[in-house]
């Protein structure tokens, strides 16, 4: 099995080019170390001071970026796509890391929370410490993952509340360039090109995905992408919405899912399939930088 694990991390990180050769052996080195304890802290899996120290020096040595580090994993993962057959789902989605510090100035915060109200029953909030990473995971329709094909990884500063922006400016008209929802984009882009066959490629992404720059994005790039709704946007002339176009549209079949209910028995839900063409328009603030779609 160590063998078998050993030649997985050598194809695995086949395509890094580090600096220098030291450091391609000791990002090996730290791969297997981690690799061997999931989600343990640095001084546990590399088990000595020594080991320890140099995971550290790795880390914060400036020849070293994040994209070194995962060059050789996006590389692997766009051979797998390549030797599979079929469409290619690249699942979409943004996954907090949050750590315990008094000061958040060294890591940055991601959100500010509820918690609880005080004496006079005024609401406490507090702000929580860590990194958002928004990935991109493709995976075959049967669900078997390939890897990884994009990455972007930040954290904030300064926590700014949706509800008080919304008092000062209307968010559909700020530039989508100056909106952490670009990552959408860049990874949709990114991931892209990854993979190398845009046709094959089938974005998935919630409802915070339902972004009109996304769709011109997508077909920019002629690939194609399946997202949940989050706003119904004006269709046709401009003078009714997708509901309206939607509404008129007769089920063509259904699809019956095994789910569980609030009991935690087996239940099924039906799910109406309908479909239709329909011509969709930008938001009015944009209209004259983006075209309407098909």
């Amino acid at each position: 099995m160590d063998e078998e694990a050993d030649a997985w991390f050598d194809r695995e990180l086949a395509g890094c080019n580090l600096a220098d050769e030291r450091l391609n052996k000791r990002l090996r080195k730290l791969v297997a170390q981690i690799g061997s304890a999931m989600g343990e802290s640095i001084p546990l899996v590399c088990q000595d001071w020594a080991n320890t120290k140099a995971a550290y020096r790795f880390f914060s040595n400036d020849r070293v970026s994040e994209a070194d580090i995962l060059a050789g994993h996006f590389q692997s993962t766009r051979e797998r796509t390549i030797a599979t057959d079929g469409p290619i789902l690249v699942l979409h989605d943004t996954t907090e890391f949050s750590y315990q510090r008094e000061n958040s100035d060294a890591i940055g915060i991601t959100k500010s929370i509820n918690s609880g109200r005080d004496k006079a029953g005024r609401l406490r909030s507090h702000t929580v410490c860590g990194i958002l990473m928004h990935s991109s995971l493709a995976v075959t329709t049967e669900g078997l993952p390939l890897g990884l094909a994009a990455v972007k990884l930040w954290t904030r500063k300064k926590f700014k509340g949706t509800a008080a922006l919304k008092k000062k400016i209307n968010p559909t008209r700020v530039p989508i360039e100056k909106k952490e929802s670009i990552r959408w984009l860049d990874n949709v882009r990114q991931s892209t090109e990854l993979l190398g066959d845009p046709g094959r490629c089938i974005h998935v992404g919630d409802r915070e995905s339902d972004i009109y720059e996304l769709f011109c994005a997508a077909r920019e790039a002629g690939t194609h992408f399946v997202i949940r709704t989050c706003v119904d946007r004006l269709a046709g002339d401009g003078n009714h919405t997708i509901a309206d176009e939607m509404d008129e549209v007769a089920v063509k079949g259904l699809h019956r899912i095994n789910v569980r209910n609030n009991n935690g028995d087996p239940d099924e839900a039906v799910l109406e399939i309908r479909y239709r063409k329909l011509r969709v328009l930008p938001p009015i603030g944009k209209q004259k930088r983006y075209p309407a779609l098909t």
